[in-house]
């Protein structure tokens, strides 16, 4: 598949933190999972790709064109932050007025219909709406001027469990004709379990990995042993490892492997949790 969005050595120096040669593509007809602890990396990668800051280094291009030589693609992207961009004061039926004169494809129809598939009041002030409604509405407006591209920085962090899923569910339909795509950053790694098709990892400014979800779900494991089978085992089979009370928890890239040599060990499917926890507060050879 054609990449929509192709991102190389992105880098962004900053007083203390440097973003650090981030490399990732997004196909079409994919959801890209952005994960990593509180300080990775993940909005500022967000925003060089959109170029709100300036890139020290790298390239990043849409649809093989960069955002500076084809302003017109602007359109075809749409961006929901983690908190709400619009003024307060405002209502959903004043929103929809005002970006209908922002964006050609601005659909109208398709507008009321997310407000009320999201049970959003048309002509309560933002002010007075929950956190809640407030994603609920931002993610409404982005969708409704028919993007081809969305970019969600933590855009559900917000939602209840109930109404998370169904906004999951929504993504997996905007995918589904395998023309659209999503780069979705967050904390949430159980809706990334859910909907993404890759994952990249980030962690103190660098990129560890970028996989399909299918190769950590399906390969990836947990080794819990004692401290004579972490000893035995072989460093080119750990990815990383963490020492707790009584056990030592390794993340393995092949877990069948593992299975089979390690046979007085239990050896867990690993969750992107896992991963992360791993990877983040463990430790890997160097």
């Amino acid at each position: 598949m054609d990449a929509i969005l192709e991102v190389k050595d992105l880098t962004k120096h900053y007083d203390g933190f440097t973003l650090d040669h981030v490399s990732f593509t997004v196909p079409g007809g994919c959801i890209m999972g952005l994960i990593g602890e509180n300080g990775a990396g993940k909005s500022t990668t967000i925003k060089a790709v959109l170029d709100l800051i300036h890139r020290d280094e790298g390239s990043v291009t849409f649809w093989g064109q960069e955002l500076a030589a084809a302003p017109d693609r602007k359109e075809d992207i749409g961006v929901v932050f983690d908190g709400i961009n619009f003024y307060e004061t405002l209502t959903p039926v004043q929103v929809g007025n005002i970006l209908r004169a922002a964006y050609r494809r601005w659909d109208d129809r398709l507008y009321k219909s997310y407000l009320e598939r999201f049970s959003l009041p048309a002509h309560k002030e933002i002010r007075g709406m929950s956190k809640g409604m407030k994603a609920k509405l931002c993610i409404a407006a982005a969708l409704s001027h028919r993007p081809k591209f969305l970019i969600l920085d933590e855009a559900t962090s917000g939602l209840d469990p109930v109404m998370r899923d169904d906004m999951l569910d929504v993504f997996l339909e905007f995918v589904q004709d395998e023309e659209h795509s999503i780069l979705m950053s967050s904390h949430i790694t159980t809706d990334l379990e859910k909907v993404a098709d890759y994952i990249t990892l980030l962690h103190q400014g660098r990129m560890l990995f970028c996989k399909t979800k299918d190769e950590l779900r399906y390969h990836y494991g947990v080794v819990r042993c004692g401290a004579a089978t972490f000893g035995q085992m072989d460093s080119a089979d750990v990815l990383a490892w963490r020492k707790e009370a009584y056990q030592w928890d390794v993340l393995v890239p092949d877990k069948e492997k593992a299975r089979r040599l390690y046979k007085n060990a239990v050896v867990d499917d690993a969750t992107i949790d896992d991963i992360l926890l791993l990877y983040v507060k463990g430790e890997r050879s160097k």
